[in-house]
């Protein structure tokens, strides 16, 4: 049976009784070369286990469990799992999940599931919740090596953009902070059903060959970044000001010591730039607040 012809996909459905349900940004990959890309991006081997969200009819899961040892697929939507639990029962390396992605314990299934195994994320992810979705990846400091996702194009764009470029901004410093992100194709809407009104990317984050950079407290970095491009028409003297209730003066030194300008705005900063600010505002600021 081949999951990516619409026909089929809507076989499937009609037989199952199951409707695409929009608001839970549901658009259902049938392209094969796409998902080839997918797969070979993510450098899976049956060694490795694979945490998918969002599978859908199961097209991509298909083609995970024939190249990885193990997939744990996560599935919001009730009769789409109850869909998925009875479509891959005869696999013995899937297991189907009815959950909330965002409030699963993926620690807990990472420890359960896949002992021993080298762990990556492969998705199509719903386009409403793929920033908090990444993040939580990202922040929960998950052992996994690596996430490759389809997502909105402008998304990924902001995910890879460079300092001082228009699309550059507090999503970049932290995806960059935890990994190195890279887009590997443009997936066009008619490669999925039904096609969505937007461009897609696959993107890939490396995480374990990634070196995160030597930040002094991260808590205090990520509030650095958020008030920077919290208000991006600010200079950085008057956003860090702002939000720390730190003396204009004591600033000032500090982002001229480090840009070499005091006008320096967010968006024209490297990670390691932001890093360093962190470092001397702690050392040099005894009463930070909001901090």
């Amino acid at each position: 049976m081949k999951l990516t012809s619409p026909e089929v996909i809507k076989q499937i459905m009609a037989k199952s009784g199951l409707k695409f349900n929009k608001s839970l940004g549901q658009n259902f990959l049938i392209d094969e070369e796409v998902l080839e890309e997918a797969i070979y991006a993510s450098g899976i081997t049956k060694d490795y286990g694979v945490i998918e969200i969002g599978p859908g009819i199961g097209t991509l899961t298909a083609r995970l469990a024939e190249s990885a040892g193990k997939v744990v697929a996560i599935e919001l939507d009730r009769q789409i799992a109850e869909y998925l639990k009875g479509a891959f029962a005869a696999y013995n390396n899937v297991e189907i999940i009815q959950a909330d992605a965002l409030k699963t314990d993926l620690v807990k299934i990472i420890d359960e599931q896949f002992a021993n195994m080298p762990v990556v994320v492969v998705a199509n992810l719903p386009y409403y919740i793929t920033t908090p979705l990444i993040m939580k990846f990202l922040e929960e400091n998950l052992q996994i090596e690596s996430i490759t996702v389809m997502i909105q194009k402008e998304v990924a764009d902001r995910i890879v953009a460079d300092a001082d470029t228009k699309d550059y901004g507090a999503l970049s410093v932290a995806v960059q902070y935890y990994g190195d992100p890279k887009i590997i194709s443009i997936v066009p809407p008619e490669s999925f059903m039904p096609a969505p009104k937007v461009t897609s990317a696959i993107v890939n984050i490396d995480i374990k060959a990634h070196i995160k950079p030597n930040v002094y407290d991260e808590k205090m970095f990520f509030n650095i970044v958020k008030a920077a491009f919290g208000q991006r028409r600010k200079t950085l003297v008057n956003a860090l000001h702002s939000y720390f209730n730190i003396s204009k003066e004591e600033l000032r030194g500090i982002i001229v010591e480090v840009c070499g300008n005091e006008s320096a705005r967010g968006e024209t900063l490297k990670i390691c730039q932001f890093a360093q600010i962190c470092e001397k505002m702690k050392k040099g600021v005894a009463n930070l607040q909001n901090v």
